[in-house]
């Protein structure tokens, strides 16, 4: 079918919004009418090139929630009418790792960048006449999708498309950062380096989890108030500017665990993240920076001398199938705050608009709402 998307031609282009078809489903696949579609750092990763690609051109969108269209042949958990939610990273449920529940790390994502579709290796997006590479084999800014089973997850409907498109990616990283790869404990002082959509979500988290103190950190103004009202206890402006305050309010002892959060990840980040860190703490980095970075700052007698433990994460450390339902559920009850992460709405047509807003700290998380003038 014949539809719209966000293109993206080269790095540092901007996104271009244009004609583009959609195969039909095959086996193991859907069709999607796509309701919303989260607007995540990391797509605008590969307009920068930092997550780079093999070729071009690229759709990106790889955080979103709709209603099940079609149902290619051998797909016996999906049906038409069905509200989903879009994983970023596929759960095939059969690979050693998800066998071990680390669906996160199913072997499925290793192509998630190669835009073959999981099902028979070919492309399910065409633009002016040339294969697509979807973000994630996802794509979600466009009004629809053909994708893997392994890659959608039931939801129920009474949950709003443009909060549910937010626990494909953002969310769940950024929860799963505090609860399953930092293990906030109860009485625990924890730092969150950057309150996005992702930092956020972890500073949730580390008040859910029973942390006596959260520090955010970020050089947004509002963003800083923002994070107060989530929940943080303090807030400052740098890592470096919160050594001191953070020492002195937790009587030396510093914080027992740092998540780092930032919209892109430099090496030169880890020392003052890990000075930040209290001993035998742990430090989790979560934020993507450039695949080509090999460079990395921090001083390794302290961090041997001190215990500390540097940790990485991806997708929080969770199971999607589980984790999805998990965060929704507590979304429904009132434990976990996503509305207010919703900072603006835009269409489609103003998704560079909207990646402006997020790079001048304007937004949480900004979302697209698809309408029929997108379709």
């Amino acid at each position: 079918m014949k539809t719209k998307g966000a293109i993206l031609w080269g790095v540092n282009e901007p996104w271009s919004v244009e004609e583009i078809e959609i195969g039909e489903p095959v086996a193991g696949e859907v069709s999607l009418r796509m309701e919303a579609a989260g607007m995540c750092h990391s797509d605008h990763h590969m307009v920068t090139g930092a997550t780079p690609l093999p070729s071009y051109p690229a759709m990106g969108g790889h955080e979103g929630a709709g209603v099940v269209t079609k149902v290619g042949p051998g797909v016996t958990d999906l049906e038409v009418g069905d509200h989903v939610v879009l994983s970023f990273i596929p759960a095939c449920g059969k690979c050693p790792s998800c066998s071990a529940g680390h669906q996160n790390l199913c072997d499925l994502g290793a192509g998630l960048l190669s835009g073959q579709a999981i099902s028979d290796g070919t492309y399910r997006i065409q633009a002016r006449g040339q294969d697509v590479i979807p973000m994630c084999l996802l794509g979600t800014f466009s009004p629809y999708m053909t994708v893997h089973e392994s890659s959608v997850i039931k939801i129920d409907k009474d949950i709003p498309f443009e909060v549910a498109a937010l626990v494909g990616c953002g969310v769940p990283t950024g929860w799963g950062s505090a609860t399953n790869i930092a293990e906030v404990k109860p009485g625990e002082a924890v730092a969150i380096v950057g309150v996005g959509g992702v930092g956020m979500s972890a500073l949730q988290a580390a008040v859910a989890s029973g942390a006596r103190q959260v520090f955010a950190i970020d050089p947004v103004p509002w963003k800083r108030d923002q994070a107060i009202k989530f929940g943080a206890t303090h807030a400052f402006e740098s890592m470096e500017a919160a050594i001191v305050p953070i020492m002195e309010l937790t009587y030396g002892r510093m914080a027992d665990k740092t998540i780092i959060t930032l919209g892109h990840m430099k090496g030169e980040y880890i020392d003052p993240a890990l000075t930040l860190t209290a001993k035998s703490g742990r430090c989790v980095v979560t934020a993507m920076g450039d695949m080509a970075d090999m460079d990395v700052k921090l001083n390794l007698f302290l961090m041997a001398m001190l215990q500390k433990d540097l940790k990485g994460n991806v997708f929080g450390g969770c199971s999607s199938r589980v984790e999805v339902p998990n965060l929704l559920n507590l979304y429904k009850s009132g434990q976990l705050n996503l509305d207010d992460m919703i900072t603006n709405y835009y269409s489609l047509e103003e998704i560079n608009q909207g990646y402006q807003d997020m790079l001048d700290g304007k937004n949480i998380r900004g979302v697209i709402r698809y309408t029929d003038a997108d379709r």
